[in-house]
């Protein structure tokens, strides 16, 4: 169901929604651009395997339905958990992400029931992870699998060209992308040049002349969307 980008009320997820639909790659792999630093990050092939979550939870952000989220961060990655589960925190706080439309609300516990987790990994171990439901990810993409949010750390630090020098939007736009479809978005497409793209878009690949954006809703609290990619 497509809402219109004033529309103020949260938007539905589709129906029929199984473990099934929230598995996403954020495409079919190829060669998205990067950016390339002077002083090239540690990036390695594979991490150790075993992931590290923060023992703390956080306040709940924004109204509706309880969404409760882990952080973990892979070992060997030379990242550290907490300061990776604030930067998501900070995201799921933001008035202009998914809780703007009053559907949902998150907060991030450590132990007990969980919806989702949001784990950064190595390219080696997200290819793993992500394989096991039949998705490919040749190193260089995120996935949504499972109840897991697989975030790779190649595509973390190296962003995209599109978002050269704006981390903290790309980070964000990484975020929501894939947290959108373990709440049943599929993926969208440009409404039309100059707006902003959604977030459901696959903005790595091609803006198709849109505007960068990492958020599901403006400051206005308005669903920012687009035609369907089957």
């Amino acid at each position: 169901m497509q809402f219109a980008s004033g529309s103020k009320r949260a938007p539905s997820a589709p129906k029929g929604d199984s473990d099934a639909n929230h598995n996403r790659t954020e495409s079919e792999p190829s060669d998205p651009p990067l950016v390339t630093p002077k002083n090239p990050p540690y990036i390695p092939a594979q991490g150790t395997g075993k992931f590290i979550r923060p023992a703390s939870v956080g306040r709940v952000y924004g109204h509706g339905k309880l969404m409760r989220y882990m952080v973990e961060v892979e070992g060997g990655l030379r990242q550290n958990p907490t300061t990776f589960a604030r930067s998501v925190d900070r995201i799921f706080a933001d008035p202009r992400g998914w809780t703007a439309g009053g559907r949902w609300s998150f907060r991030r516990v450590d132990s007990g029931p969980f919806d989702f987790v949001v784990r950064l990994a190595s390219p080696g171990t997200v290819d793993k992870i992500c394989a096991a439901y039949g998705m490919e990810t040749e190193g260089k993409v995120n996935c949504s699998a499972g109840k897991q949010v697989v975030v790779n750390l190649k595509r973390w630090l190296l962003l995209t060209t599109y978002y050269r020098g704006q981390p903290d939007h790309y980070h964000a736009l990484t975020i929501n992308h894939e947290v959108g479809h373990r709440l049943g978005f599929g993926h969208m497409t440009c409404p039309g040049r100059g707006r902003p793209a959604p977030v459901m878009q696959q903005q790595i690949f091609g803006l198709k002349g849109c505007v960068i954006n990492g958020w599901p809703y403006d400051r206005r609290r308005r669903f920012l969307t687009g035609p369907s990619v089957p």
